[in-house]
């Protein structure tokens, strides 16, 4: 039925008494800074606590389930983190490998990169505390292991949000990339204040009330390398956008993969792998592990 919200269970609500006191479940308490000179290789984006204590990884202090900031309670949506804005066409990416993890334009031997196909239709970014990981080769993803990459998202609602800005969005489904030999899972989802949120609450609402959008999204994907000289990408599951259950599934499953990261556990079993896999688990920042290790789970809300 159209404007009901389909609750999603998310588990306990957060406790506030951190030992750490980095856990963010919205942007309430954050502001977004901007260090250096924009169209420079060492621009960027960060998030910082208005107190001024400490700067915010937008990956791991961020929680992955929306809190109420006038309840502290749980809501029914994921924290959205923007990286990319609608309508516009450089290709910024929370640097994972650097400390503090802050958003940074990508970079090809010293060149900013940005798309040459023109520029996205979609907020584009990433669903915080989760990770597609690179020893984990999912049934359904074509024999292809993760990206080492936090889950990518398409926010397609009427906003423009900004880079480094947090939203809480629906989840809507999800699409199966393969990007050069890997899995890399977009989720489709929209802005919970979007004017169309309360008509959307799964993946064939999409089609019905927005059509011709996922088709959209999938073919942007598939040929926004080609001006690069890279061939078209291609998708597992048949090209078919999977429902909200599945792309839940999706995300549960890296949110789980995040919390083995951030606790050591990853890496302690890294012996079975290759050199450039155990490589790239080692490459990300080390800095943000050890303070996020010490924090007790229960803080970290699960479906």
């Amino acid at each position: 039925m159209y404007g009901v919200e389909t609750q999603v269970p998310i588990g306990q609500p957060l406790r506030t008494s951190s030992s750490t006191g980095l856990s963010h479940g919205s942007s309430s308490n954050l502001e977004i800074l901007a260090h250096g000179d924009e169209n420079t290789t060492e621009y960027r984006i960060k998030a910082a606590d208005k107190t001024g204590s400490k700067p915010i990884s937008l990956w791991h202090d961020v929680t992955l389930v929306h809190v109420d900031p006038a309840t502290d309670r749980p809501t029914p949506y994921l924290n959205f983190v923007c990286e990319i804005p609608k309508f516009s066409r450089k290709k910024y990416e929370i640097a994972t490998d650097e400390v503090g993890n802050f958003i940074k334009q990508d970079e090809k031997k010293g060149v900013l990169r940005e798309f040459k196909k023109g520029d996205i239709f979609f907020n584009y970014g990433c669903l915080p505390r989760t990770w597609e990981d690179p020893t984990f080769v999912h049934p359904d993803a074509e024999g292809c292991r993760g990206d080492n990459d936090p889950v990518d998202v398409c926010e397609i609602g009427a906003k423009i949000v900004k880079t480094g800005e947090i939203r809480p969005v629906k989840i809507l489904g999800i699409l199966c990339m393969i990007d050069e030999g890997e899995a890399d899972w977009k989720v489709v989802a929209i802005d919970a204040e979007d004017k169309w949120a309360p008509f959307l609450n799964d993946i064939d609402d999409v089609a019905k009330q927005l059509p011709g959008t996922l088709e959209a999204i999938r073919e942007w994907f598939r040929t926004y390398k080609i001006p690069d000289g890279k061939p078209p990408n291609v998708f597992g599951l048949d090209e078919k956008f999977m429902d909200k259950h599945y792309a839940l599934e999706i995300i549960k499953e890296c949110n789980h993969a995040w919390k083995e990261l951030i606790t050591g556990e990853k890496e302690r079993n890294m012996d079975q792998y290759d050199v450039a896999v155990r490589g790239l688990v080692r490459k990300l920042s080390k800095s943000n592990l050890v303070d996020l290790a010490a924090v007790d789970d229960d803080e970290h809300p699960t479906f």
